[in-house]
C-alpha cells in the first residue's frame, strides 16, 4: 500500500544502485572508467618510483625456479677445478697442469675450448698448439676500487673476453641479466666481448653461422635477434643498461651440461666421446680461488649453493645464445610501457565491475579471490611462453580499484543517508509548524494494519465515488478496470496501458490524503515522490514489481506498477492446500531470501512479509514480494544522529515483538518469513501458535516431525530476541545449502 501519510516522520530509501543502475546522475560507465584510471594511474606512479621492483623481481625469480628442468645442453662440457682437485698434490695451478690439461683435451678433438682461468703472467700459454686459435681465454676489467686482470700475455685480443656481469645490486645483489657487449677504457683488458658471449659466438662460427649488428644496433646471430634490454624492459625501472644486456634465461643448475674434474681429465677417467665438437668450458669451482660467484634466482631453493660459481654463469650465457640459435629455445620477452599500461589498466577495470556487480563483501571476496588466482594463472603461462608480465601490478590494480569503488558506493549512500535526515527533520518542522497531530497519523495506521488479507483475493468491480467510469483515462494513459483493494490512505486498481501494443495490464495505486489542504497537499507530494524513488530503485529485481510511472492529476496522486499474474502465496498455504513437505518449505525460504537480500542490502526493512503480499508468478513459476507501503529506512550503523520516532505498524502474528514496539530491525522480515516457513509445514496460522513463558520463543516444533537441519534454522529465524536471530538473509541461504 502507499504509504504517503505514514511516511511523515521518515523517507523510507536511500538511493543506492545496483551494478546495473546508475548514481544520481553519475553512469556506472562512469564510475568504472574513473576509478580503474585513476587507480591505474596511481599504480603507475609508484611503480615509476620503483616501489614495486622488489616485489616484481621476486615474482619473476619464483616463477623462473618454478619451470620445468629441461634436459641438459650435450653441447657444452664443463671441466670443474674443484676443491678436492686442488688438494691433490699432484695437481696444481701452474703453468705447466694447465697446458697438461689443454693438450690433453685438444687430443679429444673438441669445436671450441673456453679457460675461464684468470692467467695474466703465463707467457706460455698453449704456445706451440696446433689448434690455439680455438682457445679462449678471459680477462676483468678496472672498476672502482679493483684493477683490471690482463688476460694471458702470448693471446690475441679477438681469443680474449671479459669476465665481467651485471647483478641487481640496488635491489638484492642478484644476477637476472648478463652483459653480451660493453666497451672498455683498460689499457689491456680491451676486449669489447663478454666471455660467455665470445666462446658461443666462435663455436657457432665453426657451424657457419656469422653475428652482425643491425641498422638499429641489434646483436644478431644468424636469422636469430637478441634484442637490447632497456632503461624499462620488463619490470625494470630507470635501469642501468649501459653495454649491451639481455635477460639471462637460465637453465636449472642440476640440468645445465654434462661435468668432469680436473682429475678425471688429467687420469684419462673420461670417456674421449664426451669432448668430441663440444663447446668445453674449463673454470674452477674451488672457493679459495676467484672470480667466486654470484647470487642467482636459484639461490634461495635449500639444494642449491647460495651462490653459483663463474664459471657456470658464462656456460648458462653460452648455452642460451647457442640454445636460442640453434633449438628454437625462446629469449625471455617483455612487452613495451604501453602494453603493460593496458594489460594494467585492464585488471583495474575488471576490479571496478566485480565491486559494481558483487556488492556484498563475502561473496566480492571470493570472486576477486578466485579472479586473483585467475591472475596468477595467466601469468604463470605466459612465463611458460617465456613471457614476463607485470603480476604485482595488476594484482593491486584488480584489489584496489574493488577496494575504491566499494568506498565510493558507501561515501556516497552515506551522504545520501545524511541528506534524507536533514529531509525527515524539515518535514517534521513542517508538520509540526501546520499543526497536524500524530495522532491523526496513527489512526490511519490503525485503519491500515486492518485491511483484510485476503483484499487481494476477491477483486470487486469499480463502484467507489472516486472512479466510476470504465472511459476514464488517468494521466490520459491508464484505463482503470477494477478495484483490487483498499485501506486506510490508498486504494488499488486494476487498469490498461492504452499507449502500449495491446494495452498491457498494469497496477494503479492512488493516495488518498486524509486532508485537501494546499499545506497537506505539498507534504503527501513531496512524501509520494520519495516512496516512488523507492519503487523505482527496488523494482529492478526480477522478484519485485516494477514501477512502470507515477505522477499528479487533479491533485490526485498515482503510482503505475508492474502487474504480477499469478497468486498469492497464501494459496498454497493450509487449509487451502495441505500441510506441504520441507522440500516446498526449503523452496519458497530461498527465493524470498533472495529478494530479501536484495532489499536488505539497500537498508529497507519490508515490515509487512506476509502470505497475501507473496505472489507465484504464473509465467515463470518465481515468487515477487509486493505491496511496499510499509517499508521503513535503517540508519547507518556510523550515524551519529538519534533515529525518529517509529510508529508499530504490521500484521499480526507474523511482525515480531521489537516491530511492534516501534523498533524494526533488518531481521523483522526474517522472523516474519520464518513463521510463513512454520506456518506451511504446520498448518497452524501463527496468531494461534502459544510462546514458550520462559524464552518467549514460538512452540511449535512438538506439532509437526521436521528435520533437525530445517527445524533449526526456522527456530532460529524465529527467536523472540532479535539479537538471538539470523541478521542476514545470506547467512539462511548459507546454511539452507548445507541441508
Amino acid at each position: 500500500m502507499i504509504s504517503g501519510l505514514l511516511e511523515k516522520l521518515r523517507v523510507p530509501f536511500v538511493k543506492v544502485q545496483d551494478s546495473r543502475e546508475t548514481f544520481k546522475g553519475k553512469s556506472w560507465l562512469q564510475i568504472i572508467l574513473v576509478t580503474s584510471v585513476g587507480v591505474t594511474a596511481f599504480i603507475w606512479g609508484i611503480r615509476e618510483l620503483k616501489w614495486l621492483q622488489p616485489w616484481e623481481l621476486r615474482v619473476y625469480d619464483q616463477m623462473l625456479r618454478s619451470r620445468p628442468a629441461q634436459k641438459p645442453d650435450k653441447r657444452i662440457l664443463l671441466v670443474k677445478i674443484t676443491d678436492n682437485d686442488l688438494k691433490r698434490e699432484k695437481w696444481t695451478l701452474s703453468n705447466r697442469t694447465i697446458n697438461q690439461l689443454l693438450k690433453k683435451i685438444e687430443s679429444y678433438e673438441p669445436r671450441i675450448v673456453g679457460l675461464y682461468l684468470f692467467q695474466p703472467e703465463n707467457n706460455n700459454l698453449a704456445n706451440n698448439f696446433p689448434n690455439q686459435d680455438n682457445i679462449i681465454t678471459t680477462c676483468l676489467f678496472s672498476s672502482l676500487g679493483r684493477d683490471e686482470i690482463p688476460p694471458p700475455p702470448n693471446f690475441p685480443i679477438d681469443n680474449v673476453g671479459f669476465s665481467d656481469v651485471v647483478a641487481d645490486n640496488e635491489n638484492d645483489q642478484i644476477l637476472r641479466r648478463t652483459l653480451l657487449f660493453a666497451n672498455s677504457t683498460d689499457n689491456k683488458c680491451t676486449t669489447s666481448f663478454a666471455f660467455g658471449a665470445l666462446i658461443a659466438i666462435n663455436y657457432l662460427e665453426k657451424q657457419g653461422i656469422e653475428y652482425q649488428f643491425t641498422k638499429k644496433g641489434n646483436f644478431q646471430l644468424g636469422k636469430t635477434l637478441f634484442p637490447r634490454l632497456q632503461a624499462n624492459s620488463g619490470s625494470y625501472q630507470h635501469l642501468d643498461a649501459n653495454g649491451y644486456q639481455i635477460l639471462l634465461n637460465y637453465r636449472h643448475p642440476d640440468s645445465l651440461a654434462d661435468q668432469v674434474t680436473l682429475t678425471q681429465v688429467l687420469s684419462g677417467q673420461v670417456n674421449s666421446s664426451l669432448f668430441k665438437d663440444r663447446l668445453v668450458i674449463i673454470g674452477t669451482t674451488a672457493t679459495n680461488l676467484p672470480p667466486g660467484g654470484f647470487y642467482t634466482p636459484y639461490s634461495a631453493l635449500p639444494d642449491q649453493p647460495a651462490r653459483m660459481p663463474a664459471l657456470f654463469i658464462h656456460a648458462q650465457i653460452a648455452s642460451q645464445l647457442i640454445s636460442t640459435v640453434l633449438d628454437g629455445r625462446p629469449l625471455i620477452w617483455y612487452w613495451p610501457d604501453w602494453a603493460e599500461l593496458i594489460w594494467i589498466w585492464g585488471w583495474s577495470l575488471l576490479g571496478s565491475v566485480l565491486a559494481l556487480r558483487w556488492q556484498n563483501p563475502l561473496f566480492l571476496l571470493v570472486v576477486v579471490g578466485t579472479t586473483l588466482l585467475g591472475l596468477v594463472g595467466i601469468c604463470v603461462a605466459l612465463f611458460l611462453q617465456a613471457g614476463w608480465v607485470p603480476l604485482v601490478p595488476s594484482a593491486l590494480g584488480l584489489v584496489i580499484s574493488s577496494i575504491c569503488v566499494i568506498a565510493c558506493t558507501s561515501y556516497y549512500n552515506q551522504r545520501q543517508t545524511q541528506v534524507i535526515i536533514l529531509q525527515v527533520e524539515k518535514q517534521q518542522e513542517v508538520m509540526s509548524t501546520t499543526g497536524y497531530a500524530y495522532a491523526e497519523l496513527n489512526v490511519l495506521l490503525e485503519d491500515k494494519t486492518a485491511i483484510p488479507n485476503s483484499s487481494l483475493d476477491f477483486p470487486t468491480p469499480i463502484d467507489s465515488p472516486e472512479i466510476k467510469s470504465g472511459d476514464l483515462l488517468l494521466g490520459g494513459r491508464y484505463k482503470i478496470s477494477q478495484v483490487l483493494g483498499a485501506g486506510g490512505f490508498s486504494r488499488t486498481y486494476l487498469a490498461q496501458d492504452t499507449q502500449l501494443p495491446g494495452n498491457p495490464i498494469c497496477v494503479v495505486k492512488k493516495l488518498m490524503p486524509a486532508r485537501q489542504d494546499t499545506r497537506f497537499l505539498q507534504i503527501a507530494r513531496r512524501l509520494f515522490n520519495s516512496e516512488a524513488e523507492i519503487l523505482q530503485s527496488l523494482g529492478k529485481h526480477h522478484q519485485i514489481p516494477e514501477l512502470l510511472a507515477y505522477f499528479e492529476d487533479d491533485q490526485e496522486f498515482y503510482l503505475i506498477q508492474q502487474y504480477i499474474e499469478g497468486h498469492t502465496l497464501s494459496e498454497e498455504l493450509p487449509p487451502v492446500q495441505n500441510v506441504q513437505n520441507e522440500s516446498f518449505v526449503i523452496g519458497m525460504l530461498k527465493q524470498v531470501l533472495e529478494v530479501l537480500e536484495f532489499v536488505h542490502q539497500h537498508r529497507v526493512i519490508h515490515r509487512d512479509i506476509k502470505p497475501t503480499n507473496i505472489i507465484r508468478c504464473v509465467k515463470d513459476n518465481r515468487l515477487v514480494l509486493i505491496d511496499f507501503g510499509a517499508v521503513k529506512l535503517m540508519q547507518p550503523p556510523s550515524s551519529e544522529q538519534t533515529e525518529l520516532a517509529t510508529v508499530a505498524i504490521g500484521t499480526r502474528g507474523y511482525a515480531p515483538p521489537e516491530q511492534f514496539a516501534g523498533h524494526p530491525r533488518l531481521c523483522s522480515d526474517i522472523y516474519a518469513l520464518g513463521m510463513i516457513g512454520i506456518q506451511a509445514i504446520t498448518g497452524i496460522p501463527p496468531q494461534e501458535l502459544y510462546p514458550d513463558p520462559e524464552t518467549g520463543n514460538v512452540m511449535w516444533r512438538e506439532t509437526v516431525q521436521v528435520s533437525e537441519e530445517l527445524g533449526e534454522i526456522l527456530d532460529k529465524m524465529v527467536c523472540y530476541h532479535f539479537s538471538d536471530r539470523y541478521q542476514s538473509a545470506a547467512a539462511i541461504l548459507q546454511d539452507l545449502k548445507r541441508i
